[in-house]
């Protein structure tokens, strides 16, 4: 696979400064990457991660059916992927964004409360569906959002700290903090934790620039 041609300039370049200290001239476009990131993957380990646990301790479904729902969600949101992608190559990253920020504030509580009732397969299947349509707004497209907000000489690194760290810390700790409210007896919290979140994400995605119509990977 060849590199950018980009990527081949700036490599030949003799570096001025330290990556860190360029890092540090883009604050705006860092924040921007924590804010894009917080919401989408703590819904995207949600309903991936910790869905199979929920399935089994809090809708009291088998082992064996909270295993196949999950297998065939993810491979029906692994599909929807590429469509979702395309679809922003053709009307913009941030209306994608929006859509999710919008209808995961919205829909969270009502999909995980209704879940919570819910006992037949179908019935889970469909809900957990719905929910990770919504996050494909989010997954099918954040990669190629940041990369487009950085510079070719500090991509690599504006992407990866801000959302390795982001990740870490509402990603990572999703499941100990879900399993924390069922152990208190307010479940429910975790549902409002989740929409909050995303409603934080949606208030970046409203105010920030579309970056297929600024893309820094165009620019460089």
């Amino acid at each position: 696979m060849e590199e950018t041609e980009s990527f081949t300039r700036k490599k030949k370049e003799k570096r001025k400064e330290s990556l860190m200290r360029t890092l540090m001239r883009h604050p705006k476009e860092l924040m921007t990457v924590v804010g894009l990131t917080m919401g989408g993957t703590l819904a995207f380990y949600t309903y991936t991660t910790y869905m199979q646990k929920y399935l089994v301790n809090t809708v009291g479904m088998s082992i064996t059916d909270s295993t196949s729902i999950s297998a065939a969600t993810l491979f029906l949101f692994m599909l929807l992927q590429p469509v979702v992608g395309a679809l922003s190559d053709k009307i913009g990253r941030r209306p994608i964004l929006i859509a999710f920020g919008v209808l995961g504030t919205l829909c969270t509580v009502p999909i995980l409360t209704t879940l919570h009732t819910i006992q037949t397969w179908w019935g889970a299947f469909f809900l957990i569906m719905a929910a990770l349509i919504i996050v494909s707004g989010y997954t099918s497209i954040n990669a190629v959002v940041k990369a487009e907000l950085f510079p070719t000489e500090i991509r690599a690194l504006g992407v990866g700290l801000p959302y390795a760290l982001t990740v870490s810390i509402f990603g990572g700790t999703a499941e100990y903090i879900a399993l924390w409210f069922k152990s208190v007896g307010l479940e429910t919290g975790y549902y409002w934790y989740v929409t909050a979140c995303i409603a934080c994400s949606l208030l970046v995605y409203v105010f920030m620039k579309d970056t297929r119509k600024h893309s820094r990977i165009e620019t460089d």
